[in-house]
């Protein structure tokens, strides 16, 4: 706690003063052009690794990045994607997973749960992605870990299409669903891409998108 408390001294005497114009505008809204879905995970910090400033990124978290399928009974997470989608209008919504994640973990050995009841409700979002590797392989361990965590970036991605305001937007071309799986040791991501159902590293699906962004910085 000490930690954080000197942070926050260190906070408005360096980094707030040196940026004052920006918080001035914040202090008047947002308009985010994404919507970042992560885990609750210590170890994930979004602006870092994406070197995004506040006001980029509307960024929603719990424990394994899931996107509860639309229903009649919403919650906090759905809340937040109808807000971000039509409030604020994103227009592109990202599904970020992680190595080593504990939710994965769980929800791969159910047994380990017990002690941990709404973990173990909430987990059963994952349940398909874990059966469907498990089924590939017959059985299913730590070695497997990796491809879980993408298999369950993949079945949120398709657990968001049910919510009516990103259905919608997709219907008209106004919004894109993006799926990650950031590598803590490694400080890399990959990026399903859909025309070699796989993930690829970020560099090569989005290569096009750098490049201009390089060209336009040496501008």
């Amino acid at each position: 706690m000490e930690k954080l408390i000197a942070g926050l001294a260190r906070f408005k005497n360096s980094s707030f003063d040196d940026r004052k114009e920006l918080f001035a505008t914040l202090a008047n809204g947002q308009s985010p052009e994404v919507l970042l879905i992560t885990c609750a995970d210590s170890r994930i910090d979004p602006n870092l690794i994406t070197h995004s400033d506040p006001g980029d990124l509307f960024i929603c978290r719990n424990a394994g990045n899931i996107v509860p399928p639309y229903s009649l009974h919403p919650g906090g997470m759905t809340a937040s994607i109808e807000f971000g989608v039509a409030a604020l209008g994103v227009e592109h919504i990202i599904i970020c997973g992680h190595t080593d994640c504990g939710a994965m973990k769980g929800a791969m050995n159910p047994d380990s749960l017990d002690a941990l009841p709404s973990v173990a409700v909430w987990l059963s979002h994952t349940r398909a992605a874990v059966a469907k590797v498990a089924a590939k392989h017959g059985e299913i361990g730590h070695e497997h870990l990796d491809e879980v965590t993408e298999q369950n970036v993949l079945l949120q991605m398709k657990h968001l299409e049910t919510h009516p305001t990103v259905a919608a937007k997709l219907a008209k071309g106004e919004i894109e669903i993006h799926g990650w799986v950031y590598d803590i040791g490694a400080g890399s991501v990959k990026a399903y891409d859909d025309s070699k159902k796989a993930f690829v590293p970020v560099e090569d699906k989005y290569y096009e998108l750098i490049h201009q962004h390089k060209k336009a910085s040496n501008q």
